[in-house]
Order: structure tokens, then C-alpha cells, then sequence
């Protein structure tokens, strides 16, 4: 085969011919076989955990080759690499990516959240299509780089919130545009999350790195530190070097349905209020290392009709927002465990869900609460994974997706932006006193907070030497 044609060209045009080689039809091999060269070759990065469970999806596809493994943490990696044996291994996704370049038509990134964006762009820019867990990027900044640059190297993307391509999500659309509940005018969303250690600081003991473990390359483009219990392999989430704490973990979940729904674009602006930790009487210890044990933050999207503003509460920690008077005293609000859930609330009623878009309900003062309206968007019944799958075969721009970046990257900016609030109330000044306690004047365009110029360091953040975004 020429070395001009990428196997992502050779993969869309199976009908073409190179060096004399012909494809085989699929009818000439027997119904139900496909021909090898019409398979996605899908590499992972970061492939235990989450990991492994999104390889086992797209692997459910018999389109699918799962041809490149890697992780820095061989214990993390043992189920994949049993799963898929004959799949290269590696440590290093640079050294990957450069050694199989000619092999992988697209990579599954689930790291830490601190590596989404380094590992997702080096991708992207060699032309392969990618999947990237939620949250799609740690910082503001990398959200944007990581949505145009998939428009400019022109991959199919998508964003690992499966809720985006459910039922629920969809027929919450659907009511919404009928007009039922008039004009969202406040949002409700909450979490028990976290249910990992935050608030309370990063570990201070120096322990020995596990045999199986790269540390340097688990903190990637994080700044150096030394090996501590207490980071991997669950609990980085709590804090801001690695993470992106509750909001970041599960704020793509549960945003997602009320954002899709009300149609929401770039917030302009935010503020919050967070938990502190009370290690003595009337102290309150706030941590800036360390996302907090609970937080508050209200963003504001300006209307797209001329109509009122929207405001979107966020909670977490278990805080959760005022029992809706349509609601019955009995009946369940949110989800079946009471764990998290949206209430999107209108001119003339209320949509309720779970996460993921779960359980849609309609709420009304009148106690009406079923609408039949007509299924107008088209629903994902190979679900989130293979949607994407079958997307990076039929090439770019040719398939819908449920979360692609020019969508997953404005909802995770508006996400991070309730980060960069809390960051900000964390602060210190040279008097030793919090800072943040403002709201925050955002301008979405030029990515930067007008009333409070010391918030910005959070837009974006430092890259260990060798690290940096591969621009």
C-alpha cells in the first residue's frame, strides 16, 4: 500500500485499490464478516478503570480493532491487556502514538483529568479521531484549544458523558420545544459527589513508588512532586493539580440534559460559595491544594430570545436545592437514591431528571404531569460509544453526535468556570485574607474575568518542561 494514503482514507474508500491489492466484499467473504480493512483501529490511553470499560464498549462493535494499549500504572492496565492480548502495550502515549502512528485510526483518552488535553491534542494533530472522558479538559483554556483544533484537523470527537446520547436528554428537547414550561428561566442541578477525600489538603508523607507505577509519567504536565498514598488510583479527583473535584467529575452528567435542553451557550457570570474545613473553633481552614468538601455556584447565561436571563445552581457535597411544591411528599425528586438530579424550571411548569438524563418528569401546579408530544430528534440506539464508532467510519462531518467538541467544549468551559470561582473564593491575600468572595464578570470571547484580575490564573495553568499543549 502507498505510503501517501492514511489507513483513515484507506478505511472510508474500501473500494479503492492500492499497490494492485484489492479489497475483498464483504458478500464474498460470508454474511455477517467484515473485511479487516474496514475496522476502526482504536488505541487507548489510560486504559484501567474507566479505561477499560470504554475499550470494552467500543470493542462490542464488530467494527471495531482494539490495537494499541497504554497505561503508567501496569496494574491498572492488567484487565485490558488480558482483554485484548494481541494489542500493542506501552507506557509512554507519546511513544505510542510515533510507533503506531500507521496503525491507529483513533485514541480513547481516559486519564487523569490534568493529561486529557496533552494526550487528546498530540491525537488530534497526527489526524486521529478521539474520545476523551469527562471532563473533556482540566483548565478553560484547553477546553477552547481542544474544540477548534478538532474543526482544524477536521477528526470526529466525542465527549464520554453517555448520558448526552439517551433517551432522557431527548425527550426532555423535545417537551422544552414544544413551549410546555414556557421559558427556562432557572436551573436546579445537585450531587452527593464527592463521595472521595476533598477539603482537607494534599498528603504530605513520602511513600516509595509502586514497581508497576511511571510516576513521572502519571503526573505528565503536572508540576513535580513527590510520590504520596493517597493520589492513585481514585482519589486524585480532589484535587486541582490532578482534578477537577465534584463539579468537574460528575457537572458533565448532570449539566449536560438542562444545557442540551435549554439550548445554553457560554456563561458570563458566576459565583459561588464553598464549605470550609473547622479544625478549631470558629476557624475556618480552606486548602487551595484541595477542592473543597462542598460547594455552591450560580452561573448566569444571557437569553437568546430577549427574554430573562438564565441562572444555573450548582451543589455538590450533598447540598441540594428546595423540594419543588408540585412534587409530592412521597414521590422521589432527582434520582431513585436521592444522589443527584436536575429541575429545570419554567414560565408555566418544571422538567425534573436524574443523572444522565434519567426518569424525565414534567411538573405542573395544575398536577398535570404527562405531555404526548411528537419524537422529532433522532435517538442513538447503538448508544454513545458506537455512535461515535460508526462517526470516525463514515469520516468527518458526515455523522451527528450526541457530544462532539464543538458542543462537549462550551459545556465544560462553563463547567470549569464554576471551578475558577471556587478557586478564586480559596484564595489568599497578603493579609491573610479570602479573596473571592465576589461575582465574577466573565468575557466568554477572549476567555477573561473583567472585575477581578487575579481569577485569571485559573483560565489556564503551568505545563511541566516537555509537557506542553502541542501547539
Amino acid at each position: 500500500m502507498s505510503n501517501k494514503r492514511s489507513r483513515r482514507d484507506f478505511l472510508r474508500t474500501a473500494s479503492t485499490a492500492a499497490a494492485g491489492f484489492f479489497i475483498i466484499p464483504r458478500h464474498v467473504l460470508g454474511r455477517g464478516f467484515i473485511a479487516p480493512s474496514d475496522k476502526l483501529n482504536i488505541a487507548g490511553i489510560g486504559v484501567g478503570g474507566k479505561g477499560a470499560s470504554d475499550l470494552a464498549e467500543f470493542a462490542k462493535s464488530p467494527n471495531v480493532n482494539i490495537v494499541g494499549l497504554c497505561d503508567v500504572d501496569d496494574r491498572m492496565a492488567k484487565s485490558s491487556r488480558a482483554l485484548f492480548p494481541k494489542a500493542a502495550y506501552y507506557k509512554d502515549f507519546r511513544e505510542m502514538l510515533s510507533k503506531e502512528k500507521n496503525n491507529i485510526d483513533a485514541v480513547s483518552v481516559s486519564t487523569p483529568d490534568h493529561t486529557h488535553a496533552v494526550a487528546a491534542l498530540a491525537a488530534m494533530q497526527m489526524g486521529k479521531h478521539v474520545y476523551v472522558q469527562k471532563p473533556l479538559t482540566h483548565t478553560i483554556q484547553e477546553a477552547r484549544i481542544l474544540t477548534e483544533a478538532a474543526a482544524k484537523y477536521k477528526v470526529v470527537t466525542q465527549m464520554g458523558n453517555q448520558g448526552a446520547s439517551g433517551e432522557g436528554v431527548r425527550q426532555m428537547q423535545e417537551w422544552y420545544k414544544t413551549g410546555v414550561i414556557g421559558h427556562a428561566h432557572t436551573i436546579y442541578v445537585w450531587t452527593n459527589r464527592p463521595v472521595w477525600p476533598q477539603g482537607f489538603g494534599k498528603p504530605k508523607k513520602v511513600t516509595d513508588v509502586p514497581k508497576e507505577l511511571d510516576w513521572d509519567l502519571w503526573l505528565g504536565p503536572a508540576k513535580w512532586e513527590e510520590y504520596k498514598d493517597g493520589y492513585v488510583p481514585f482519589n486524585w479527583r480532589g484535587y486541582w493539580s490532578f482534578g477537577t473535584g465534584a463539579l468537574g467529575d460528575m457537572g458533565c452528567h448532570l449539566i449536560d440534559p438542562a444545557f442540551k435542553t435549554v439550548g445554553l451557550g457560554y456563561p458570563t457570570e458566576v459565583e459561588c460559595s464553598v464549605a470550609a474545613i473547622y479544625e478549631q473553633m470558629w476557624t475556618a481552614a480552606y486548602y487551595p491544594d484541595s477542592c473543597p468538601p462542598a460547594s455552591s455556584v450560580i452561573l448566569k447565561f444571557p437569553s437568546k430570545k430577549k427574554k430573562r436571563d438564565v441562572e444555573l445552581h450548582w451543589m455538590d457535597g450533598g447540598i441540594r436545592p428546595e423540594r419543588p411544591e408540585e412534587l409530592g411528599p412521597n414521590e422521589v425528586m432527582g434520582d431513585e437514591d436521592g444522589s443527584g438530579g436536575v429541575i429545570i424550571e419554567g414560565t408555566k411548569g418544571k422538567i425534573m431528571c436524574g443523572t444522565y438524563g434519567s426518569n424525565p418528569r414534567l411538573l405542573f401546579a395544575s398536577g398535570k404531569k404527562e405531555v404526548s408530544v411528537e419524537k422529532t430528534i433522532e435517538r442513538v440506539p447503538e448508544g454513545h460509544y458506537v455512535q461515535w464508532v460508526n462517526a470516525c467510519i463514515a469520516g468527518y462531518g458526515k455523522n451527528k453526535l450526541s457530544s462532539s467538541f464543538d458542543y462537549a467544549g462550551p459545556l465544560t468551559e462553563s463547567i470549569l468556570m464554576g471551578n475558577l470561582a471556587i478557586r478564586s473564593w480559596m484564595m489568599k491575600s497578603a493579609d491573610g485574607k479570602f479573596t473571592g468572595r465576589k461575582k465574577l464578570m466573565w468575557d466568554p470571547i477572549n476567555m477573561k474575568i473583567t472585575n477581578y484580575d487575579e481569577a485569571n490564573q485559573f483560565v489556564t495553568k503551568e505545563y511541566r518542561q516537555g509537557w506542553e499543549l502541542p501547539m
